[in-house]
This record gives C-alpha cells, structure tokens and sequence, in this order.
C-alpha cells in the first residue's frame, strides 16, 4: 500500500513535472528492478543502519530501523516501487491532454483534475500497479534478508520460510508455505485479468 501510494506521486510527478535531471531520478527509482537484491539491500542496510540515518532514527524516536519491521516494511516497499511507478506512468501518460486542458478552463485546480479526472481514468493501471507492486514485495528475498534479517515471527516472511524449511528438509512444511504463495500470487493475477476483461466487455 505505502508502494502504490507513493509509485503513484511519483508517476504522475514523472509524467506531469517538468525538472532538470528527471532521467536521474527515474534511473534512481528503476534501480532496484535491475541491481541484485543484495546490492539494493546492502545500501539501503548501509544507509539505514548505524552509520547512516539509523543511529539519528534510534536516538530521536527509540526504536532500529534495521532487523525490525520498519526494515523489513522499507526493504519490501523498495523493492516494489518501480514496478508501481513503471504501470502506473504509462497509464498517467496516456491520459489525453484535451480532457485536463478543458478542465482547467472550467476553473479546476491541479489538484481537482487528479482527483476527479485522472484518477478513474488510470484505476486500471493503479489495480495492477498495486497487484504487481504486493507480490514482488511477498516474493523478496534479498533485499528483505539483508535489511531485516530472517527473524522467526518477526521479520521472516514466507519466501525466508521456504528457504529455512528446505534447508531443514522439512518438505511438507516447504510445500504447504509455497502452495500458500502460489495461490496468493495466482489469485491476484486472475482477479486482475478478470476485473480487466469484465471491463474491455
């Protein structure tokens, strides 16, 4: 959710805004769909642990960043942004221009014409960002492992379940957590494609 919320400002910031250095920042935020998950973790570990913001985080607000839910929350949203902003920004881009344009020469503010205008045009593009942006924070293994760690019933997900019971060779175990993943995943693609066909009909 925080993925889509931000892949979403993002988008439109990317598509709607004007600015030096906006290839940069686009790179920025594609980076992790292309570095090793490792890598993406090993800077974000570098940048929220104790020698970067961490030690600041931990003296002002008392809790780590790293090896924490709040970790584990950062490394997935990550992790999963670029694939929210990329679905979303070609839905956004292709919002036509005369629709906003009449829009505000009605009187409607920026704001406004996102909301009222924008929004459910782009609600297809916004269901499977978010859909694409949840599974491949479920499905994080790398990333997730070095900012949080593999703690039992605490930053473990169930990818790092997997690995742990194969490991283990505890295949009935393994089996009934990727049955569980599979489903999840299969579940969501299908009702996505239906709620996509339901609506081309």
């Amino acid at each position: 959710m925080i993925a889509l919320f931000l892949g979403t400002i993002v988008a439109w910031v990317l598509v709607k805004v004007k600015f030096k250095g906006k290839w940069i920042a686009e790179g920025l935020i594609m980076s992790p769909l292309i570095l090793p998950p490792t890598l993406v973790g090993y800077y974000l570990l570098t940048f929220l642990g104790q020698r970067g913001i961490g030690a600041w985080v931990e003296q002002a607000f008392g809790f780590r960043i790293v090896f924490s839910i709040q970790g584990a929350v950062i490394a997935a949203t990550v992790t999963a942004l670029p694939l929210v902003v990329q679905t979303v920004q070609v839905s956004i881009a292709a919002i036509s221009r005369e629709i906003e344009e009449a829009a505000r020469m009605d009187g409607c503010t920026r704001w406004e014409i996102f909301w009222h205008i924008d929004l459910p045009l782009i609600w297809r593009g916004l269901l499977a960002g978010g859909v694409l942006g949840f599974l491949r924070a479920m499905g994080d293994f790398g990333t997730t492992l070095m900012v949080a760690g593999n703690i039992p019933f605490k930053t473990q997900t169930m990818s790092m379940a997997i690995y742990d019971a194969t490991q283990a060779n505890n295949l009935p175990l393994a089996n009934q957590l990727a049955l569980i993943l599979s489903s999840i995943g299969f579940g969501l693609i299908f009702v996505v494609v239906r709620l996509r066909q339901t609506t081309e009909d």
